[in-house]
């Protein structure tokens, strides 16, 4: 018999094992931030003999909407609807009537349909080996300093929906190698995080009022993580930007469909968000 639980620090190396498994890219790293974030909203299953064979992580982002994530089963206990437990037991964690987001692969796609999640748009997953790039555009884009984070967490939450000050704060110390803004005017217009994974690094969020912006951006932290496989994953919200990313070299390694339950009442502004922080955070 499967039971749950809160998860705890010392679940942290199953909760990696499960990762390494399904071939994700999360760190220690993360699931410290998951933990730190609400540490009473993740969870994880345990099986007769007390082993860890599965997890589940929320978010929650003010009153605006919770976020799922990380929806792990060991290989061994797959298709004994263990998933499907460990989500509906978190979403017991949610406050009623809160709107919940999740990036579902399309498998799991007709998983979270049948639990009332209703598509938002669709992302792609995009990956690009080491020494891979080409047509890097010239960036403008400069490093990100202390005194620039107001700026923009304002622009982030007009795009996002939400204030998530504490995840880019996190982003910009794992990575500031990464972290880009662009300004014009003397005002934020766009900016850029990244951070380094177990098989790839990860750029993300990108958020510009416009696409040439995001370009410049991309460009810039590309360029920084020269050397190493990269994803991004990218809402295909135009083809124009979709098309640009694939001349940079980048091809698609899997899609993934943003869902809400809900009223999705501060969906943000989607299409300013060029580039997602990742489906464990949104």
């Amino acid at each position: 018999m499967i039971s749950y639980r809160h998860m705890r620090h010392e679940d942290i190396p199953a909760g990696l094992s499960l990762c390494r498994s399904a071939g994700w890219n999360q760190q220690a790293e993360d699931w410290e931030l998951f933990l730190k974030m609400n540490p009473h909203g993740c969870l994880v299953g345990i099986d007769e003999r007390g082993k860890v064979i599965g997890t589940v992580t929320t978010c929650r982002y003010q009153h605006c909407f919770s976020w799922i994530g990380m929806v792990l089963v060991s290989p061994d206990r797959q298709r004994e609807g263990i998933g499907t437990q460990l989500l509906n037991e978190a979403l017991q964690l949610v406050p009623n009537n809160e709107t919940i987001k999740l990036d579902a692969t399309p498998a799991g796609r007709a998983v979270y349909s049948k639990l009332d999640f209703i598509d938002e748009y669709p992302i792609n997953r995009m990956h690009i080996g080491p020494h891979e790039f080409k047509n890097l555009p010239s960036s403008f884009a400069r490093a990100i300093e202390a005194n620039d984070l107001s700026g923009i967490l304002k622009l982030d939450r007009e795009v996002f929906g939400a204030d998530r000050q504490q995840v880019l704060q996190w982003n910009m110390k794992r990575a500031q190698e990464l972290a880009f803004v662009f300004e014009e005017h003397g005002k934020v217009s766009g900016f850029c995080f990244g951070r380094r994974g177990y098989n790839f690094d990860h750029i993300g969020p990108i958020v510009a009022t416009r696409f040439e912006v995001a370009a410049q951006l991309l460009s810039a932290a590309v360029r920084k993580a020269e050397g190493k496989a990269i994803v991004i994953d990218v809402p295909a919200h135009t083809l124009a930007w979709s098309e640009f990313v694939s001349s940079m070299g980048f091809t698609l390694l899997r899609p993934l469909i943003r869902m809400y339950r809900g009223s999705n009442a501060t969906p943000g502004l989607p299409q300013k968000q060029f580039a997602i922080l990742g489906p464990e955070f949104g």
